[in-house]
């Protein structure tokens, strides 16, 4: 008999998939490379337009076959947050957000089983940093994952501590980690990529909005204290934050504007080069539930400057070198200054911090997250 893992991939057809429509790509294509004998991999997505259907087919190929619900993606969302819709089917549904059918059911008759996934919890940290529709979508549908979900997949334990204090899910949760996006390797043309992106000779490079949380302000602080190097700054994101605009906030900083610029790089090869161009990755940020970004700094051996967010204190193991953000944030600009000019001065530690982070990368993988997702559902 065959048992079949459906999973969600409708975030690979959203107008902007971002980080988790990358996680979700990734975390598919391992679960059907690492499916066991006499198993498969279904995809679910929303109602949409017979090319969105052609481009997750195309990104999967392995897939055995694909859902289509008849609701299109909002009315899914609302629909799935309300518990007023059937599931698309039973089975084995494995969902790599909150968006997923939670309903009420027995898995030990029916042999249904739904585990969703949650990456962060900013809704309840840090709400300002979402629209209030998308605050009250992840509140209500933790709420249902509390009631229905079979299991909830975290991506750090320091997340599963912060999730704990929010929600009560008793022994359902389990961590497993991601791992540097697929192609992120650098080309064969690499230099002329580079040339074509402009990029200085040395930089460091951060990634995020203005944001506040995002820590890229703290940053631009840093580099405008007096001592600190004149190095360049590659921003791997937006120039602009609601009204603010990145030069400008370069500029109050004390950094001159024409050393800082903002990229976003098309591909993954093109995110290769620039990562691995850097003199050193700075990841600022006052709260994150995972360190992806760092895990692909270290893959691609670059030294890395971190905040002392738990995610990222767990994720590098001491591979790279950690800032205190200290209570409110006091101080630390001073302190990311003070780490920033020590890699940059003391060409020793930057080499030590390439080394021990290329080792630390070595521990994170998309085939073992995958092996450990399938090995979830059988204990289920």
């Amino acid at each position: 008999m065959s048992t079949t893992l459906r999973v969600i991939v409708d975030q690979l057809i959203a107008p902007v998939p971002g980080p988790l429509g990358r996680y979700s790509a990734a975390l598919a294509g391992a679960l059907i490379e690492t499916a066991p004998a006499g198993c498969s991999v279904e995809g679910i997505v929303s109602s949409s337009l017979p090319a969105d259907y052609e481009r997750v087919e195309h990104a999967l190929p392995g897939l055995s076959g694909l859902y289509r619900s008849s609701l299109a993606r909002r009315e899914l969302a609302a629909a799935w947050q309300f518990g007023v819709t059937t599931s698309p089917g039973g089975g084995m549904i494995h969902a790599p957000s909150l968006f997923a059918p939670l309903r009420r059911h027995d898995r030990s008759t029916s042999g249904e089983q739904v585990v969703v996934t949650v990456h962060d919890v900013l809704a309840w940290t840090h709400p300002e940093s979402l629209t209030s529709t998308s605050v009250a979508w992840q509140k209500a549908m933790l709420k249902r994952a509390r009631k229905h979900a079979d299991a909830v997949v975290v991506p750090t334990h320091a997340l599963a501590e912060r999730l704990a204090g929010i929600v009560d899910l008793g022994d359902r949760v389990r961590v497993v980690g991601t791992a540097p996006r697929p192609g992120l390797r650098i080309p064969e043309h690499g230099d002329a990529i580079a040339r074509a992106l402009d990029l200085p000779s040395e930089y460091l490079l951060v990634e995020g909005s203005l944001e506040p949380r995002t820590g890229v302000v703290d940053l631009l602080r840093a580099l405008g204290r007096s001592g600190v190097p004149e190095i360049p700054l590659v921003v791997l994101g937006p120039e602009s934050y609601g009204e603010q605009h990145l030069a400008t906030v370069a500029e109050e900083s004390g950094v001159a504007p024409a050393r800082v610029r903002a990229i976003e790089p098309g591909d993954e090869a093109a995110l290769a080069v620039v990562l691995a161009g850097a003199t050193a990755f700075v990841a600022p940020s006052h709260e994150e539930g995972d360190g992806t970004s760092l895990i692909e700094a270290f893959s691609l051996g670059v030294p890395v400057i971190h905040s002392d967010a738990p995610a990222y204190v767990e994720v590098a193991a001491e591979a790279g070198l950690a800032v205190a953000i200290g209570v409110g944030g006091d101080g630390y600009a001073d302190r990311l200054a003070a780490a920033v000019t020590t890699v940059l001065e003391r060409a020793e530690l930057a080499d030590r911090l390439s080394v021990s982070g290329g080792d630390r990368a070595n521990a994170f993988d998309w085939r073992d997250s995958a092996e450990r997702i399938w090995q979830l559902h059988a204990d289920l």
